[in-house]
């Protein structure tokens, strides 16, 4: 078991919020997380897709007030989105009783359904967390193997501690498969799985560039409209990361599509049948990848406020990832999949368009050094570790 970095900063908004939601794919950890949680104090645990565990439920407000001194865990919820009206009315009367919070932790698969739900019926009652594959921070060291691993395998836990590559891959293809034939159409949508298989292998091959849903419209056989709502479902279900082009105003053709990403590069890595390592290293894909998998780890441990983006402009001038901290204050990241990077005259340009403050090469070697007074190239590890002095 891995210890979370986000473990903290629940028990914390449990101590202030009278119920914390976890959200993240399935097998991404919550379950083992909110149980770690629970050992830390009394605790009652139900997982709604078992039927004993959800005919407790069928009188909430009965239920949580035999439980009321413990923190009672609701997993599996976005099936039954109906519950957050029940849950609403049991907090506010605990809330007019003086004791509100820390009470409830609820886990579940994002949706549209599922946060449109708790959004309209716990408005100001809840703090959402979001739980993401393990980080270079979570693992047994940040850099060399393990962080190659972490690459090739990607963040979920059963994948990245597989006892082989083999193993690993297997893993991976079978939740692709889960998720296709049992856990989206749960969810509603009626999608064809070869449909919607053929729209996520699409994603893989163009992993890292615009989103063009004409183009990937014809060989889906369906409309253009069709697509972005298949882009905004695996959006919802947090495996693809839509980021938004900057869009400020400078005196330059900016481009408006946004860039897409599978988020978890062990499923990139999965869809497009690479099997290790060395499979990864031979690859076209593995710029594109490493691009992806830096991307993912930095966002997932940015501070609130810190916005990202990436910069293009029409002549070629680029950024692969912006991180806005304020207005007119810019850190600028290009990300490079070798241990000789070398900076391409666009990322310059892009970087005197900004005035950014500071320009950052993140390569796959270990270490840090500068190549001039306002660059530095360094290791995914020492970029978080220089981001976080940063915001602390």
């Amino acid at each position: 078991m891995y210890k979370r970095k986000l473990a903290r900063e629940i028990i914390q908004n449990l101590s202030q919020n009278p119920a914390v939601v976890i959200l993240g794919p399935r097998q991404i950890g919550k379950t083992t997380l909110a149980l770690e949680i629970a050992g830390t104090r009394p605790s009652n645990y139900l997982d709604l897709e078992r039927p004993e565990d959800f005919q407790r439920l069928k009188d909430v407000a009965h239920y949580l007030g035999l439980h009321a001194d413990e923190l009672v865990i609701l997993d599996e919820v976005q099936n039954y989105p109906n519950l957050f009206m029940s849950l609403r009315g049991v907090i506010d009367a605990r809330r007019r009783e003086g004791r509100g919070n820390g009470r409830l932790l609820i886990l579940g698969s994002a949706s549209n359904k599922l946060l449109k739900q708790s959004s309209e019926s716990l408005a100001g009652r809840v703090h959402y967390s979001e739980l993401t594959g393990l980080n270079p921070f979570e693992i047994e060291k940040p850099e060399g193997q393990p962080l190659q691993r972490l690459w090739m395998r990607g963040g979920f836990p059963n994948s990245y501690a597989a006892q082989s590559d083999q193993k690993s891959h297997k893993w991976r293809r079978d939740f692709i498969r889960s998720y296709l034939e049992r856990d989206i159409p749960q969810l509603g949508p009626r999608i064809p799985a070869a449909t919607l298989m053929n729209f996520w292998m699409m994603l893989a091959h163009t992993q890292g560039e615009l989103f063009n849903a004409s183009k990937l419209a014809s060989p889906l056989g369906v409309t253009s409209v069709t697509v972005g709502r298949y882009l905004d479902l695996m959006v919802d279900l947090l495996l693809v990361r839509k980021l938004d082009p900057w869009r400020g105003n400078v005196k330059k053709r900016l481009v408006k599509s946004p860039r897409t990403y599978i988020r978890d590069s062990g499923i990139v890595h999965a869809l497009l049948q690479i099997p290790d390592y060395e499979g990864l290293l031979g690859h076209s894909i593995r710029g594109k990848s490493w691009e992806g998998f830096v991307i993912e780890n930095i966002i997932s441990v940015l501070p609130f406020g810190v916005s990202p983006y990436f910069y293009r402009t029409s002549a070629g001038a680029e950024i692969d990832l912006l991180l806005e901290f304020e207005l007119d204050n810019y850190w600028a990241i290009e990300i490079k999949a070798n241990r000789a990077p070398a900076l391409e005259k666009g990322f310059h340009i892009a970087c005197e368009d900004l005035k950014v403050q500071r320009k950052f090469v993140v390569f796959t070697g270990e270490g840090e050094f500068r190549t001039d007074n306002k660059t530095t190239v360094l290791s995914l590890s020492r970029f978080i570790e220089t981001l976080r002095e940063r915001c602390s």
